[in-house]
């Protein structure tokens, strides 16, 4: 398993069990996560595909395999943590260099900067791996949030996506940072 920790969060990659209780609630994934599941888990437009496409991923590259989905964390002290969200990788590092992320919040926990945080360390680890030239993220159009978390993260926009999830009518903004951007602003 790996984890990433920032000053707030702990990013836990996330296990067959865990998924698989993922499916079954909350309080099933509380058992197995260790945490505080919120009676309001999961956030919008985290669903059963999304875990299944999770599932799958693990199935094709092993358990310790950081290109992949990650429970966001919220550390407290003295208690067990809170999970606040979900998010991580879409996959390895293509040809070409490039990794995908993905992030959601539950609503009680935005406007915190937790999202931003999460896709600052995701953004870090991969450019702490030498394959990686590009990381993207896609959002839609009609989601403001989403889009100040990516350019609060150091990605600009790259021009439109294509994610065959969004809703006909909905534009999909491509938001990316190369390395050597990462490298110019560290």
């Amino acid at each position: 398993m790996v984890r990433i920790r920032t000053s707030r969060l702990i990013l836990s990659s996330a296990t067959f069990e865990q998924l698989t209780a993922d499916l079954l609630g909350g309080r099933k994934l509380a058992a197995v996560l260790a945490a505080h599941v919120p009676e309001t888990w999961p956030p919008d437009l985290y669903d059963a595909g999304a875990v299944q496409f999770a599932l799958d991923g693990l199935r094709g590259h092993g358990l310790d395999f950081p290109w992949g989905f990650y429970y966001l964390l919220l550390q407290v002290p003295d208690a067990v943590p809170t999970l606040i969200g979900a998010g991580g990788f879409k996959g390895p590092p293509d040809e070409e260099g490039q990794v995908e992320i993905g992030y959601a919040v539950l609503p009680e926990f935005r406007r915190n900067g937790y999202a931003a945080e999460a896709v600052r360390a995701w953004i870090h680890f991969a450019f702490s791996h030498g394959a990686v030239a590009r990381v993207v993220a896609q959002t839609l159009s009609s989601l403001p949030p989403s889009i100040r978390v990516a350019e609060s993260a150091g990605m600009r926009l790259a021009g439109f996506g294509a994610d065959a999830g969004a809703p006909a009518e909905e534009e999909v903004l491509r938001y990316e940072i190369t390395r050597a951007d990462f490298e110019s602003e560290r």
